[in-house]
């Protein structure tokens, strides 16, 4: 069985998480701070995936998931009552692979976490290099003719799906689902807002996205 920690100290949301994983076929472990957290990773290496609340006793969250960083690529989402983009900048910076808000639909958190293990389990490259443009996923950077460039976390998540999908036509439905992890119910165009800023800050290597007419995107670039 496909194993996840939920560290959290309110055993009300450990609760309601896990009771959501485990329809879904998850087996759950738990922990009520972050030593006890840090712990269960180094005793157990059947966990696949962690859900981290940021402010606990002992260890906080972003202890936390410094601590695992140092050791492995074991999927984080990171959880919070605190919406801040400043919070949520410096969780991907630590190495979170994603960071939700409470309060927040079960549905989506699910989505996200069948989504980043099928990321995980996918042996994807960690590095796309190309002529121009290096897009380094662990580390979340991304390199424009050797100089670092910023992307806002769904900005890079976006351009790193594409690279992932090089050479194939996606429906903006496909983008959304795949980028937001979820069933998106507002407009679609947010896709193509996006895709104006990425290819905005990637320069002249921003011809590698092209628009595929009646349908979406692609990430093409000529190897020869």
């Amino acid at each position: 069985m496909r194993k996840i920690l939920i560290a959290d100290d309110e055993e009300r949301m450990r609760r309601l998480v896990g009771d959501f994983l485990k329809r879904e076929g998850f087996q759950i472990v738990e922990a009520v701070d972050g030593r006890e957290a840090l712990e269960l990773i180094e005793a157990d290496p059947d966990i696949c995936l962690v859900i981290l609340d940021v402010m606990m006793p002992v260890y906080d969250g972003w202890t936390v998931c410094r601590e695992i960083r140092k050791k492995s690529m074991l999927p984080i989402i990171m959880l919070t009552a605190r919406g801040e983009e400043t919070d949520e900048l410096f969780g991907f910076e630590l190495g979170a692979d994603e960071y939700i808000s409470k309060p927040f639909s079960p549905q989506v958190l699910i989505a996200r976490v069948h989504a980043l293990l099928r990321r995980a389990n996918a042996g994807s490259r960690s590095v796309y290099s190309y002529p121009g443009l290096e897009i380094d996923v662990d580390a979340r950077h991304v390199k424009v003719d050797d100089e670092m460039i910023s992307l806002s976390p769904k900005e890079f998540e976006l351009l790193a799906y594409l690279a992932a999908n090089e050479g194939r036509a996606l429906s903006r439905d496909q983008i959304l689902n795949a980028v937001w992890d979820y069933n998106f119910y507002g407009d679609p165009r947010t896709v193509d807002t996006h895709v104006k800023k990425v290819r905005l800050k990637l320069g002249s290597r921003g011809e590698y996205i092209q628009t595929v007419r009646g349908v979406g995107y692609r990430f093409e670039v000529d190897h020869d």
